[in-house]
């Protein structure tokens, strides 16, 4: 999925791995930012129920389980013109097409990724502000093998109102020391626009390197993706040594 500050995530191409990435809506463009006070499933909501359970708690920041009730807030968060626009190029989304591809991509299990308290794992997790309870977004941590967490990718969607604030790198940069300190990761990857100079600059913020440009046939072409698209990466090896990026 892809980077960017203000919430704008990368473009994936349905189906070409395990866990059937939606391009537009899953997969590849994201941003990172130094979290404290990360705690794995820190709360549970009132009512017991393992579908609100935390996941992971920043600062400011609750990741969740998705629900099928979340649906109308996906729905609203990929009609933001601005927030597709490195995506689609700002084209509308149908609530058809969430109900039929966004939502089944957002609610797939991943064994490798439970957690503890019955919180089970997923490829896509929802995002809350944690004082309000508010919907921000997603943020993915997808394993590119359904059958292992050793590599997963990593992204976000915001919605505009978390645009700004350091959440997209705040929430990036928990994942991913989650992922090498507790769930076995050993490799996190991302890609984004070439053009696309903000996000490429917070994923080496948040410790990813430049790997390789490359070249894909879209259904659909948006500005600047005539220059390609980059990859960045960190392995657990680096992260350890404070080699994979810079502050």
């Amino acid at each position: 999925m892809g980077w960017h500050e203000d919430g704008r995530a990368a473009r994936s191409r349905p189906g070409t791995e395990a866990g059937g990435g939606l391009r537009g809506t899953i997969g590849a463009r994201t941003a990172w930012a130094g979290a404290a006070d990360i705690s794995l499933a820190a709360a549970a909501a009132a009512d017991d129920d393992p579908g609100m359970r935390a996941f992971l708690e920043t600062g400011r920041l609750t990741l969740r389980p998705f629900r099928d009730s979340d649906a109308d807030d996906v729905l609203a968060l990929d009609n933001d013109p601005e927030v597709m626009r490195y995506i689609n190029g700002g084209a509308p989304t149908t609530r058809a097409e969430v109900l039929r591809e966004t939502m089944p991509a957002l609610l797939r299990h991943y064994a490798c990724l439970d957690g503890p308290a019955g919180v089970e794992g997923r490829g896509y997790w929802a995002a809350q502000d944690r004082g309000s309870g508010a919907f921000l977004g997603w943020f993915e941590f997808r394993p590119l093998r359904a059958d292992s967490c050793d590599e997963v990718e990593l992204g976000y969607r915001l919605d505009r109102r978390a645009w700004g604030g350091g959440l997209a790198t705040e929430g990036s940069r928990a994942l991913i020391r989650l992922g090498f300190t507790e769930l076995g990761v050993l490799r996190v990857t991302a890609n984004t626009m070439t053009v696309n100079e903000r996000s490429r600059r917070v994923m080496e913020k948040a410790g990813l390197r430049y790997v390789r440009t490359f070249f894909e046939e879209w259904p659909d072409a948006i500005e600047g993706s005539e220059l390609g698209d980059v990859e960045y990466a960190v392995t657990r090896a680096q992260w350890r040594d404070g080699r994979g990026g810079s502050e």
